[in-house]
C-alpha cells in the first residue's frame, strides 16, 4: 500500500496551492479518503474527507471550509486538495489517508506528507 502526497511548497498569504495523492495497493473506490495536517507543536487534525463513492459527500473541518476543496478521481486513484486563500496558520504538514470500515474491523492507511508553508 502507497500513499504519495505531492503539491506542497512556500507560498505567500491570500494564494493558492493544489496538493495531490497518488495511491496503489488497496481498493481505492471503496475507501474514504482524507486529508489531515500537523503543524510544528501541535496535534495532527483533521481536514477534509471525501466518501468511498464517485460523487460521494464531503467533509471539511471549520478552519478550512469554504477555502479548501477536496476531489477525488477514481480511475487514476488519485485524491487531491485544492486550497485557496491560504493563510499562515495554513502551515503544516499534510498527509493523504484512507479508511474502510467493515464487521470486520477498520483499515486504515497513511502517507508521508507533505510541507505547505505559508507565509504573511
Amino acid at each position: 500500500v502507497q500513499l504519495q502526497a505531492s503539491g506542497g511548497g512556500l507560498v505567500q498569504a491570500g494564494g493558492s496551492l493544489r496538493l495531490s495523492c497518488a495511491t496503489s495497493g488497496f481498493r481505492f473506490a471503496d475507501y474514504a479518503i482524507a486529508w489531515f495536517r500537523q503543524a510544528p507543536g501541535k496535534e495532527r487534525e483533521g481536514v477534509a474527507c471525501s466518501d468511498y463513492a464517485d460523487g460521494g459527500k464531503t467533509y471539511y473541518s471549520a478552519p478550512v471550509k469554504g477555502r479548501f476543496t477536496i476531489s477525488r478521481d477514481n480511475a487514476k486513484k488519485m485524491v487531491y486538495l485544492q486550497m485557496n486563500n491560504l493563510r499562515p496558520e495554513d502551515t503544516a504538514r499534510y498527509y493523504c489517508s484512507a479508511h474502510h470500515v467493515t464487521l470486520d474491523g477498520q483499515k486504515d492507511y497513511w502517507g508521508k506528507g507533505t510541507l505547505v508553508t505559508v507565509s504573511s
